[in-house]
Formats: structure tokens, C-alpha cells, sequence
């Protein structure tokens, strides 16, 4: 059984010093403040994520701020898609990281760091049936809990910051204008939460995870952790390619976020190319 932090602040304050104690490993890597910290709340806006580039590009926010909405007019999803959720129900945040001790290529490794940190953080309420969809969508059996948006700043060929922006239905029970296939934290477990404690609690994984992908070979280590959570590994499932669907059999996702299949012959699919048809099981 996986401990739930007792205390938000002084569990980041404990990690806090063993993160500076072991700073030398980051040395110039401009990484040295705790996600979490500052962590603004704000009753309405547009985008967190929209929001959290605009102070970036600004100036305004270093790494580690969080930005926490009740409710997103314009919240934004994969693919152009839009995030829908009802005011003050759930957990909505974008969180500013600085990149530039990063390679270009550890974008999908950042990516999955971030989804399996909410992997991390649901895991402590959820105990079973919880894994990543490829890319970074959480699914609670057949249906999404959860679903993460990561945005890129470059600037001079460096990637300096990334926007993860996350979603998590909490409180919220009914989706209308959406799939069925939606599912809350409450209707999981039957009971209701604080978004705002949550949110900062998440904090504290993405730190972890955060952390783990700046050391030497974490970026292997996270696409093995994500590897063990993969939404219906080694199971068939069908998939469409431009009008045409076929089973596969869910193999890997590698670290540039290639998804490895197997049917007849292997193949892999980049993010984008591909859409799931998932079939709910009667």
C-alpha cells in the first residue's frame, strides 16, 4: 500500500533539502526551485496553459510555478481537441519546467515523466485497473480519468521550457457533450475531494519524476516505468490509419513515443497517425 503524503508542505520542504544537497549533479541546469512553489490560483482564465506560456515568455514565471484554474473557458486538449469541465470540480493545472538541461530529444521522456508522476499521485486513490494510454492519457479500465497537454518553448535550437498542462476529472460526475467513456476520481472511489490539495500533492510526484529524469539514464528508466503501465499491453486492441482499422497487439512505446505493434508484420505508429477504437467489453 502506497503512503498518502500526511503534509503537502513538509514533504516538499524534506525533498526540498535533500534536492539542494544533491544540486552539484544539476550544476547550471537552472533547475534549483520546487515545483509547487509559487502556486497561483485563479478562479477563471482562459488556458492554464495558454496563461502559463504568456508568463513565461514574459518573464513572469520560472520553473516549479503552477498555475490552478476552477474553471478554463477555452482549456485545451490533444490533437487542437478541446478540454470540457465543469467549474470548480476538478483539477486543472499547467506547470512551467525549464528544460534547458534537456536534450531535444527527451521530449516524449519529459512527457512520460509528467503522466507517470499522475500515474504516481492516482495511484495512491485508485489501487487497481490504472494505466497511461499512449501518449499521456490516464485511463481508469476503459475509461479516461485523466489526460495531459505539454507545450514547448524553443528558443536559439534550445528547448527551454515546456508547459505540462493537466486535467483531472475529481468531483465532477456527469460529462455531457462527451463520450461516455469519461470517468471521475468521486465516481471511482464514491467520494468527493479538494481539487486545490490535490493539485498540490501532485506536485510532489512531478517533482520525483521530474528529479529522476535529470540523472544520469533516467530518461531509460522512465520509459520503462511507463513501459509497465502501458494501456492494454500485450493485449489485441484495433486501430484506425486514415480510413482503413486493423487489430494490433500492443507491444512498447520507445523513447521518442513510437507505439510498437505487432499483426502479421511489426509495425510502429507516431502519436497522431493513429486513433484507438476502443471496444467496451459487454
Amino acid at each position: 500500500m502506497k503512503e498518502v503524503p500526511n503534509s503537502f508542505s513538509i514533504l516538499l520542504k524534506k525533498f526540498h533539502v535533500n534536492f539542494v544537497k544533491n544540486s552539484n549533479s544539476l550544476a547550471g541546469s537552472g533547475v534549483k526551485t520546487v515545483i509547487g512553489i509559487p502556486f497561483i490560483h485563479l478562479s477563471e482564465i482562459n488556458s492554464t496553459n495558454i496563461y502559463a506560456m504568456e508568463q513565461v515568455q514574459a518573464k513572469l514565471a520560472e520553473h516549479g510555478t503552477v498555475f490552478f484554474a476552477d474553471l478554463q473557458t477555452a482549456g485545451k486538449g490533444q490533437m487542437g481537441k478541446k478540454w470540457e469541465s465543469e467549474a470548480g470540480k476538478n483539477l486543472l493545472i499547467s506547470v512551467v519546467l525549464n528544460t534547458s538541461s534537456l536534450n531535444m530529444g527527451d521530449q516524449f521522456a519529459l512527457s512520460a515523466a509528467v503522466a507517470l508522476a499522475t500515474h504516481d499521485f492516482l495511484s495512491v486513490y485508485i489501487r487497481q485497473d490504472l494505466t497511461i494510454k499512449w501518449p499521456n492519457d490516464l485511463y481508469w479500465g476503459d475509461r479516461k480519468a485523466g489526460g495531459i497537454l505539454i507545450e514547448n518553448q524553443i528558443s536559439g535550437g534550445i528547448w527551454t521550457h515546456a508547459i505540462a498542462g493537466i486535467g483531472i476529472n475529481i468531483n465532477q460526475t456527469q460529462f455531457p457533450g462527451t463520450t461516455s467513456r469519461a470517468v471521475s476520481l468521486r465516481q471511482i472511489t464514491g467520494k468527493q475531494y479538494n481539487a486545490v490539495e490535490l493539485a498540490k500533492e501532485l506536485c510532489f510526484y512531478i517533482e520525483k519524476r521530474f528529479h529522476q529524469l535529470l540523472i544520469s539514464d533516467g530518461s531509460i528508466k522512465i520509459i520503462n516505468d511507463y513501459n509497465r503501465v502501458l494501456y492494454k499491453k500485450g493485449e489485441m486492441v484495433k486501430l484506425k490509419t486514415g480510413n482503413s482499422s486493423a487489430r494490433y497487439t500492443i507491444q512498447q512505446v520507445d523513447r521518442l513515443g513510437l507505439l510498437y505493434v505487432s499483426g502479421g508484420i511489426p509495425m510502429q505508429f507516431s502519436h497522431g497517425t493513429v486513433e484507438w477504437i476502443i471496444e467496451t467489453k459487454q
